[in-house]
């Protein structure tokens, strides 16, 4: 059973105290006090194992009563969080103590703290995109070093482990960041230059925006035949068959949440970050049969798909978590990525089916402007676009059941 504050008061009172000898007393997720018996008193530590790339490991967290019971959980529930994102966190409390004994003013960390508060939107939001890049990748390695201190290698060591996991894209998002960091870095006084060009190069060539999508309709039947017979995690199943029929960016997709979801109204509306707008989804009858069906699952956390690591629903999936299911399917990431429905749709819309491409652009998100050069709001063609989601989900039914791809001439 968890520990209670009066079980750690009154440790004295143990049966094993009075053997003189240390003891533990547990509590939870890997929690425990250790009490060392003194002369007159006892001495009790807080200490947390963990496991970290197979290996045990052990942190002290402080000594109790300066520590409380409910502090040293929350330092536990920071730790824990930081080996599910691949930060050892014994690496990290050297960095950050590092950084209090040298110029902490002029560390990477406080600098690309301050950048992202001040240039950074929706920094404030615990899953902003820049700020968990930096906090996975860079920070636990540079975090801690003066910026005037830092030089390329050592940017170039934190994107080779991210080049390593195989996400080369990322590894060049990465680079952009840490740019900007250092641009702002200049432009406040604390360094004289940006360093970051120095590694034009040294990266291999990202794809950019060319992400690899199917888009010939027999082959995409095949794919969504092979989504459905995918057996992974019923959350992640849910995600790819909601993929195609939405067709948002992934990270959207992602950290979709329940309570931007009206299943009644048939509708998802959200923020799109990149484009700071406004979105409406219009959601056909089988994307709210998948969403219907997963809400008795997830529905009482935030995200419609959480991390598998944190069922209480408080983080959402992994970016790698859709992409490695395709990759389970067989689809090579020159093949297929999740990014890949957007081009699908979009190619098979116009192409197939004739649909007017200012109906699909501004269903994809993007920058659509009227003839006076006015951007669209978010209910524009609202009815068309209902309309046209219907009819896309009911086409990949029937490429999924074998139908016959008919070829439309759209009229000019």
């Amino acid at each position: 059973m968890p520990l209670s504050d009066t079980q750690c008061k009154n440790a004295h009172k143990h049966a094993k105290a009075a053997t003189g000898k240390a003891f533990t007393l547990f509590d939870d997720k890997g929690l425990h006090l250790l009490v060392k018996p003194l002369k007159n008193d006892l001495a009790k530590w807080w200490r947390l194992k963990y496991r970290f790339d197979g290996k045990d490991c052990l942190l002290s967290l402080g000594v109790y009563p300066e520590i409380s019971l409910q502090q040293a959980r929350e330092q536990r529930d920071i730790i824990r969080k930081q080996v599910a994102d691949g930060i050892n966190p014994s690496d990290n409390r050297k960095a950050v103590k590092s950084s209090k004994a040298a110029n902490a003013s002029n560390s990477f960390e406080v600098i690309a703290r301050e950048w992202g508060l001040k240039k950074v939107e929706t920094w404030a939001d615990k899953n902003n995109r820049s700020k968990r890049m930096l906090e996975r990748n860079v920070f636990p390695w540079l975090g801690s070093i003066a910026i005037t201190d830092i030089k390329p290698m050592a940017i170039l060591e934190c994107l080779r482990r991210v080049e390593d996991r195989g996400t080369i894209e990322t590894a060049h998002r990465v680079l952009q960041i840490v740019g900007q960091v250092f641009r702002y870095a200049v432009a406040t006084g604390r360094t004289e230059r940006d360093i970051t060009p120095d590694l034009k190069g040294a990266l291999p060539v990202a794809k950019g925006e060319h992400f690899a999508s199917i888009t010939e309709p027999k082959a995409v039947g095949e794919l969504l035949r092979a989504i459905d017979k995918y057996t992974g995690t019923f959350t992640a199943v849910c995600g790819l068959k909601l993929a195609p029929l939405v067709f948002v960016r992934p990270g959207e997709l992602r950290a979709a949440e329940w309570g931007h979801i009206d299943l009644d109204a048939k509708e998802w509306r959200y923020f799109v970050t990149k484009t700071g707008t406004d979105h409406i989804v219009p959601l056909s009858s089988q994307a709210v049969a998948i969403l219907s069906e997963l809400k008795p699952l997830t529905g009482h956390g935030r995200y419609v798909f959480p991390s598998e690591r944190t069922p209480h629903g408080d983080r959402c999936m992994s970016e790698n978590t859709l992409n490695a299911a395709l990759r389970r399917l067989g689809y090579s990431r020159e093949q297929m990525s999740v990014h890949g429905f957007r081009a699908m749709a979009r190619t098979i819309m116009d192409e197939v089916l004739g649909i007017r491409p200012d109906f699909i652009e501004h269903q994809l998100a993007h920058a659509v402007r009227d003839a006076n050069g006015r951007a669209y709001n978010r209910t524009a063609h609202l009815p068309e676009r209902r309309a046209m989601m219907q009819q896309w989900a009911d086409y990949l039914d029937g490429l999924k059941n074998g139908a016959v791809v008919i070829q439309i001439n759209r009229a000019v």
